[in-house]
């Protein structure tokens, strides 16, 4: 009887290709362990075989071809989603190519799936008009709305990620001289970022509140937990629906936790802080990942506009073109 090969080779690729040897963060084997689980029940339903009883040679090109295509047909899922899916994939192959060399003319097929282009859209952010409206707008005279107001406050002041708001924990923060927040952030690089002085007055007011949980989470849920995703999202959609009126230009915005990292980022941009520097401050790999800041504020090449020497231009009288040239023009 043939054994399943496909089960065991996945299963080393997390334990030890990725726990062990490369010691990645939990967010990636998350996005990770998503992008199979979903290929899996892709191809059960395809292949009407369990997932345990797969063999390797089941899982080739065109099978991933349909995947990633099923993702954006069916999941609307955009070509950013599409290709970490396939970055994924990619991470696995290269892998079974030293574990399974029988099957490298397969492996190559699957490394050759190309990349998705895409149109690089300029990053949101907020002005500083709509980050008032939104830090008033959580109720204080609530636990959640203290916790959502300090829980935004920290966020657009330090721009961490997702994954570093809704995991901070009390240790992670120094109050006194020198306030500052000490986190692993993607990549497990370990960032010191500091604390200007009216969120230090919040967060030492929001952390004498009684504690829920035992996990020492900065900002809890409800049961004293981690916040999910979808909470973090909830509570920033609450608060802009909120801060609309009497902001009304934030009725247009799709507010997450990245758009206040940008904000962020452009604060610090457009006060003349050095790319390198907020780069650090981001924890970019590259500074050049940084420029996308550039190229987002209008305000910026106003002023750049406004140094430099523009060419001059003399105007003319306007004068009618023949009609069968207008006809043949405006095809």
């Amino acid at each position: 009887m043939t054994v399943p090969s496909f089960a065991p080779l996945l299963e080393r690729f997390f334990t030890q290709r990725l726990m062990q040897q490369r010691q990645v963060s939990p967010h990636t084997i998350s996005s990770y362990r998503d992008t199979f689980r979903q290929l899996l029940k892709f191809t059960q339903q395809r292949l009407h075989k369990a997932p345990s009883q797969l063999m390797f040679e089941d899982i080739d090109a065109p099978l991933i071809g349909a995947f990633l295509e099923h993702l954006q047909q069916h999941r609307q899922l955009g070509s950013r989603s599409r290709n970490l899916r396939l970055t994924a994939i990619r991470s696995f192959f290269r892998y079974a190519a030293f574990e399974r060399p029988e099957h490298a003319a397969q492996i190559q097929r699957v490394l050759a799936i190309p990349s998705q282009r895409f149109t690089r859209a300029l990053v949101a952010f907020l002005t500083r008009a709509q980050v008032d409206a939104l830090l008033s707008a959580p109720e204080r005279g609530t636990w959640f709305g203290r916790r959502d107001h300090a829980f935004l406050l920290v966020s657009v002041q330090t721009g961490l990620r997702l994954s570093g708001m809704t995991g901070l924990k009390r240790e992670d923060m120094t109050l006194g001289t020198g306030a500052h927040l000490r986190v692993i952030g993607k990549g497990r690089k370990e960032r010191c970022i500091p604390l200007a002085k009216p969120t230090v007055a919040v967060l030492k007011t929001w952390l004498r509140e009684p504690q829920r949980g035992e996990a020492n989470i900065v900002f809890p849920n409800a049961r004293g937990g981690r916040l999910s995703p979808d909470g973090v999202q909830y509570l920033l959609a609450k608060h802009c629906l909120a801060a609309a009126t009497v902001c009304p230009s934030l009725k247009d915005k799709h507010v997450t936790v990245h758009c206040l990292r940008h904000t962020m980022a452009m604060d610090l941009l457009q006060a003349g802080v050095e790319r390198s520097v907020i780069a650090l401050w981001l924890g970019h790999e590259s500074v050049e990942t940084t420029q996308i800041y550039l190229d987002a504020t209008l305000a910026m090449k106003e002023q750049a506009l406004a140094k430099a020497m523009p060419p001059t231009g003399q105007p003319s009288r306007y004068k009618p073109t023949d009609k069968l040239l207008d006809f043949l023009n405006g095809l």
